[in-house]
């Protein structure tokens, strides 16, 4: 039996800030698994590649506000940061 991913120990090394954005981070963070997980069966970040991140912010953050998306990307810059990967995204919100 596995256990389930725990993304919370996963962030933690990364994390800062208050506890209301840390607590933003992780739901991100989780909702952002769960769809990666939904289209692509990968079920930890170890496994993500850049188009799967790529993919979540293009096609799941498309409709949603520029304030959601921003805030969505500094999550994503998180998770690469833990990730060690030079992944380098953008949104409309930062042009």
């Amino acid at each position: 039996m596995t256990r389930p991913f725990d993304m919370e120990l996963f962030l933690s090394a990364v994390l800062t800030g208050s506890y209301a954005t840390r607590q933003r981070h992780l739901r991100q963070a989780k909702l952002i698994q769960v769809e990666i997980f939904e289209r692509w069966q990968i079920e930890t970040p170890w496994a993500w590649r850049r188009k799967h991140v790529a993919w979540f912010l293009e096609h799941r953050m498309a409709r949603r506000c520029e304030a959601t998306q921003y805030y969505y990307l500094l999550t994503v810059r998180l998770l690469a940061r833990r990730l060690k990967k030079p992944w380098v995204f953008r949104c409309q919100a930062e042009i």
